[in-house]
């Protein structure tokens, strides 16, 4: 970015939102002065940098703005409410009115927008149609309003991802309604953050809409046909041209994260093309959008990626403290994790998980995990001839029994991941956690990304099965590291000879 973004203030609206979640930390790495808005500002006191400056403001309350504009020179428009029980049309209308004269009377410069494709000669749903209205609106603020319409945003946690998601996975004979034929722009959202951080110092000075996309045309159909390929699915599909948008949302509504009044109000939007006619912002921006089949790849790598490193225990604090769970979702997994608070330091603690497999075994029910790796190999498996290659040392990409190292930091986590034949993927991951005062906390975490409903149903039949070795096995741990404590201290009390 030029120099001008850095001493400018910029605020940021939606900041909890899928997009403006991701576009503020880019703010904030680009070294840009930020203001983030938020009806509840204590949900993103632990998102944002220090230097992030967070202020309360709703849309809908209009003195609630005045603060928030304050000294601003460009404003990230980056809120809808399609998530609202009540008119979302009117909640829309009434937020841009209210944004707009507050930006008026506080003489911001420049109105970023994030909006939706789609041809106003057609009939638009009231969805797209919402969208094109909030953008007229905008320019009752007297600012110059940069607005992008985009299409299917590709990306992992997007709504329209989601959807896609939870229909392939689960769904092993699909619907297809017409709707999911109707032809679309998808776009990475990665791109759609570069459009949005470029137009910072965006040369021209007028008011303009620019329709963004990738450069593939193509259906809510293609993507899930992508996606499928991707993950290695086969799914048999049977048009059914008489599945009605409200029927269709009821339907999305038991087999997708989607609530079914935020599916139905999604489902009638794409009646309508979204595709890009005007390829202006390919002339403007200096970066060509990628494909979608590069978009989808991306979006599964950067989740693996993401829940690898997040602590994903964190997305539960509200709700007080949690220790143990069997059959929790955290986005498209499902979790078994328990804990156990031992009087060792971490290093004592970490020792026995270090050790784990191999000769040493798995510190409760050795014989069930020796026919889990029979049975493996009577399936074209690796079983457990592969051992493990030291004793004690580990290193990233090392083979443990069926198992790989995939990331290892001692005296803090082991993350294993499974290679044995399974429908779906997993892991099995150990955290220690200092508490101080000569305690630690050890968490012991499986995963598991089922595919279809063969994979579901797999967990949900072991799963009794891990109620017992899951809890021996932590048990299992807490008593070697309390046995290799305590022989530690004999061998250091024991004079030399």
């Amino acid at each position: 970015m030029a120099d001008a973004a850095f001493h400018q203030r910029i605020l940021v609206t939606g900041g909890t939102g899928y997009v403006g979640g991701r576009l503020l930390s880019r703010l904030e790495e680009s070294g840009c002065h930020v203001r983030c808005m938020a009806r509840r500002p204590e949900n993103l006191v632990s998102r944002v940098a220090p230097t992030t400056e967070i202020v309360q403001g709703d849309v809908l309350d209009r003195d609630s703005l005045k603060e928030a504009v304050a000294g601003v020179h460009t404003a990230y428009y980056l809120v809808h409410s399609m998530g609202t029980r009540s008119d979302f049309e009117d909640d829309d209308r009434r937020g841009a009115k209210n944004f707009a004269l507050a930006c008026r009377a506080a003489g911001v410069n420049r109105i970023i927008y994030l909006g939706g494709l789609g041809s106003e000669s057609d009939r638009l749903s009231k969805h797209l149609r919402s969208r094109h209205e909030v953008g007229d609106l905008l320019h009752e603020s007297e600012a110059q309003v940069i607005e992008f319409r985009a299409s299917i945003i590709i990306g992992s946690g997007s709504l329209s991802f989601e959807l896609v998601r939870s229909l392939v996975r689960k769904l092993p004979v699909m619907l297809w309604p017409k709707w999911v034929s109707t032809e679309a722009s998808p776009i990475a959202i990665e791109d759609i953050l570069e459009y949005l951080t470029q137009v910072l110092n965006h040369p021209v000075e007028e008011s303009k809409v620019y329709e963004i996309g990738g450069p593939d045309r193509v259906s809510y159909g293609g993507i899930m046909k992508e996606y499928a390929r991707q993950r290695g699915l086969r799914r048999l599909v049977i048009p059914v041209p008489f599945l009605s948008p409200w029927l269709s949302s009821l339907w999305l509504g038991l087999v997708t994260p989607v609530y079914a009044r935020i599916g139905r109000k999604l489902i009638e939007s794409l009646k309508n093309p979204t595709v890009v006619t005007d390829f202006s912002a390919l002339d403007d921006f200096d970066f060509q959008p990628r494909g979608f089949s590069e978009a989808i790849a991306r979006a599964l790598a950067n989740e693996d990626r993401e829940i690898a490193e997040t602590r994903w225990t964190d997305s539960l604090s509200s709700a007080g403290p949690v220790r143990s769970w069997g059959g929790a979702k955290f986005r498209n997994r499902l979790m078994d994790s328990r804990t156990r608070e031992v009087e060792l330091s971490p290093e004592q603690a970490f020792a026995p998980i270090q050790r784990i497999g191999g000769k040493t075994g798995w510190y409760y029910g050795n014989v069930l995990w020796r026919l889990r790796g029979f049975i493996d190999l009577l399936v074209g498996g690796v079983g457990l001839r592969r051992r493990r290659n030291h004793p004690v040392n580990l290193a990233v990409g090392d083979a443990l029994d069926f198992w790989r190292v995939e990331a290892f930091d001692p005296p803090k986590r082991l993350r294993l991941a499974a290679e044995m034949k399974l429908p779906g993927r997993a892991w099995l991951t150990f955290d220690v956690e200092d508490l101080e005062n000569g305690q630690c906390q050890i968490r012991q975490t499986a995963e598991f990304d089922p595919v279809g409903l063969f994979g579901i149903a797999y967990w949900y039949t072991i799963w009794p099965l891990h109620q017992f070795v899951f809890t021996g096995m932590l048990n299992g741990i807490v008593r070697e590291g309390e046995r290799l404590a305590k022989e530690s201290a004999t061998d250091e009390l024991t004079p030399a000879t």
